[in-house]
């Protein structure tokens, strides 16, 4: 049974509370959402013949549905195609903390840990659709620069659709956090902030003459931060 849910946040189960450091769990659909959009990888956990797989692969959400793909010939997708339970995972690395104790030594993160049963989008309108949604889930209205898909890349390519069932999302964000006596050391200690920065953008060496970057490209620029770069984009594509 659900101890909690509201309209804006996830019901804690035994499946999705979590146990270890309660305090950095948030199910709030805002915490979830926020660190599921800041990312364009997500890991795809599942069982396929009393062995679970881990799949990597290009993820993005449109409301309380995650999509992904892969290759109509995956055995992924061929396994997840008439509906299975998933665990959909994704994190980021925000800083190394190098304390005065191998205990103490740490990592700042946030992640989400997501629920469902997903399956095939085998509608032909929806696929083509979904071929539209990933492109312009990171380059808003990239798509209708684009040449069509051909039959050959529409049929080689599938889409998994997973409604979210339950999500928790932990985070953690702290200093270094040392034994009260270890202060006292005389050991170098620190936090390190780790981030994925945009790096100088290198234009096709066959690009034509003339063709200027286009709007849909303009969430990223050289520099800045990839998060910043992809919670952007999903706004401009899904703007509340």
């Amino acid at each position: 049974m659900a101890d909690t849910q509201t309209p804006d946040s996830y019901p804690v189960t035994k499946r999705n509370r979590t146990v270890r450091r309660p305090e950095r769990g948030h199910y709030d659909k805002a915490s979830v959402y926020d660190i599921l959009d800041a990312a364009m990888f997500a890991h795809i956990a599942y069982v396929l013949d009393g062995q679970p797989i881990c799949t990597p692969t290009g993820f993005w959400r449109e409301g309380d549905d995650l999509y992904w793909h892969g290759s109509a010939a995956s055995r992924m997708i061929r396994f997840q195609a008439p509906g299975v339970p998933v665990c959909v995972t994704v994190t980021h690395l925000d800083a190394l903390i190098v304390a005065r104790s191998a205990f103490h030594h740490s990592v700042n993160y946030r992640s989400v840990m997501a629920y469902g049963t997903a399956r095939l989008v085998d509608d032909l309108a929806l696929k083509r659709r979904a071929i539209d949604g990933f492109v312009d889930r990171f380059f808003h209205g990239r798509s209708r620069e684009l040449r069509p898909p051909t039959p050959k890349e529409i049929k080689a390519t599938s889409f998994v659709v997973m409604p979210i069932e339950q999500a928790s999302a932990k985070i953690r964000a702290m200093h270094v956090s040392d034994d009260e006596e270890d202060y006292a050391l005389p050991i170098w200690a620190a936090r390190i902030p780790v981030r994925q920065v945009i790096g100088d953008i290198e234009a096709c060496p066959r690009q034509l003459n003339g063709i200027a970057r286009p709007d849909s490209v303009r969430a990223y620029q050289s520099g800045r931060s990839l998060d910043e770069a992809l919670r952007d984009a999903y706004r401009v594509a899904h703007p509340a």
